[in-house]
């Protein structure tokens, strides 16, 4: 009996080895032998859902279907559902529908003569070119990563994303927390300033205009600069990094004093009204030459109002507008501004982009929504509504590793994702991670051609609310043109 008992052990501890040892999943890496308890259910998953758990579309903020696709799509794997849809489309409200044509066009494909295996979607703006901004840019694609800073997430999930949209081709937003090193592997920038001017501040946590000229002086991959006025999942809240978390790499990185708190306010000291902050867009345009726009989540209605009436009237603007929607998402915030505060994406979106064309400036505006559109039926409906490029941030963390536990705000994310554990983060390895980012963007992008295609387009952009409905409880459907006010005389 003894050898049987030193056989199994010396089997556990082999197993151990070799996941401590492997990079394939950062949970066995962190987690040797328990971690395999993950896997095993999740294969077994199905099965026991359908008797004793939640089913596949009942989890929040992501149904289990939804991060199937995203796990399957990042590693390549097969991503169809068998056996049709387990969604009732008879009783479930506000069900968006996709109406194809009789037509389609043909789908890529490896046998068509333009066939791109990277299923690049450019964008069909020129970001700052309205304005004659000296380095407007074609963005490569319409599909780009959110904003999510070095010290939300870890230094190797930030490395991961950025050598991943290198290899899809796309954009990075550094999140307000500034750019670190990790975020300069290869792939381009969105710049995004908040309101503790994180890289570009004096001692007094003011604006430095002179230290953010130097830092797009050094790097050359910061493509666009966003000021952030709120996001969707704390709008209108600032917030407070402790002294504890404030290391060396973290006091360089933002240009805090190392050992104290830091503060985020919940507004921005450099401007007071839509006056003033657009006096310092064009400041900062001008400065650089690069384009210069604004991220918030909807709520007073009076702000996009005041802002759409500057722009029509004057020769300062935005060159793009991010609108976040109430449904996104951030590492912690209170629960009451993650439940009750912003308008959701369609309705919040759709009100903006009906300010503006109004205006007649929609079309001198690049339009970017966030706030789970990573997925193909809910970006193209992004598009449809007006977006020019949609971006992802949550999605992008479930491609890179991310299993939902929502321990984000405890710093224990058990996968590296969201913490600054050594020993957690060391589950993650980046080279490895920034490939499944790049599979998940392109495969994202080829669903959004193949949509396209179905309904008979070349583009998504080019998708009307015309070819959406929405289906109700009552047996009935709405066109989405109606619903949202983008009906035409």
């Amino acid at each position: 009996m003894w050898w049987f008992v030193a056989l199994c052990l010396l089997g556990l501890i082999g197993l151990a080895l070799y996941d401590v040892i492997q990079r394939q999943h950062a949970i066995l890496r962190n987690f040797p032998i328990v971690g395999h308890f993950r896997y095993w259910l999740e294969a077994i998953g199905p099965e026991l859902r359908q008797y004793i758990v939640t089913d596949n579309d009942e989890e929040r903020p992501f149904s289990r279907d939804q991060r199937r696709w995203v796990y399957a799509s990042a590693k390549l794997q097969n991503n169809y559902f068998g056996f049709g849809t387990d969604n009732d489309l008879d009783l479930t409200p506000n069900y968006l529908i996709i109406k194809h044509s009789v037509f389609p066009l043909p789908e890529p494909h490896p046998g068509l003569p333009n066939y791109d295996p990277n299923y690049e979607i450019p964008c069909l703006k020129v970001v700052g070119g309205p304005r004659k901004r000296s380095r407007a840019f074609q963005p490569a694609s319409v599909i780009n990563i959110s904003a999510m800073s070095y010290g939300s997430l870890s230094g190797a999930a930030v490395e991961a994303i950025n050598r991943g949209v290198q290899i899809a081709g796309c954009l990075q937003n550094t999140g307000e927390g500034g750019v670190s090193q990790y975020h300069l592997k290869g792939g381009d920038l969105t710049w995004q300033i908040g309101t503790g001017y994180f890289g570009c501040r004096e001692l007094d946590g003011s604006f430095s205009l002179p230290q953010l000229v130097d830092r797009v002086a050094q790097t050359p991959q910061i493509r666009m600069i966003e000021i952030k006025l709120s996001q969707g999942a704390k709008p209108g809240l600032g917030g407070i990094l402790p002294a504890a978390k404030v290391t060396p790499e973290i006091s360089a990185i933002r240009g805090v004093p190392l050992g104290q708190d830091v503060h985020s306010p919940n507004g921005h000291s450099a401007f007071r009204d839509v006056d003033s902050m657009l006096d310092f867009v064009e400041q900062i345009a001008e400065a650089t030459g690069l384009p210069v726009g604004i991220k918030s989540a909807v709520g007073q209605d009076a702000f996009w109002r005041d802002l759409a009436a500057h722009m029509a009237s004057g020769h300062r603007g935005v060159d793009f507008i991010t609108i976040d929607g109430g449904e996104g998402g951030t590492g912690a915030a209170p629960l009451v501004f993650a439940d009750h505060v912003a308008l959701p994406f369609k309705v919040g979106f759709s009100r903006v982009h009906r300010i503006f064309a109004e205006q007649g400036l929609h079309e001198r505006v690049t339009f970017i929504g966030s706030g789970k559109l990573g997925f193909p039926e809910t970006a193209l409906f992004a598009f449809a509504l007006g977006c020019d490029m949609v971006n992802i941030a949550r999605e992008a963390m479930l491609a890179v590793g991310c299993i939902q536990a929502q321990r984000c705000h405890t710093g224990h994310c058990p996968t590296g994702v969201a913490t600054q554990n050594k020993w957690l983060v060391r589950g993650l390895d980046p080279t490895l991670k920034a490939a499944r980012l790049a599979n998940y963007v392109i495969t994202l992008r080829k669903e959004l051609l193949r949509l396209s295609c179905a309904c008979g387009l070349e583009h998504p952009a080019l998708i009307t609310t015309d070819h959406f409905e929405i289906l109700s409880e009552a047996f009935g459907a709405v066109p989405v043109s109606k619903l949202f006010g983008y009906e035409t005389a």
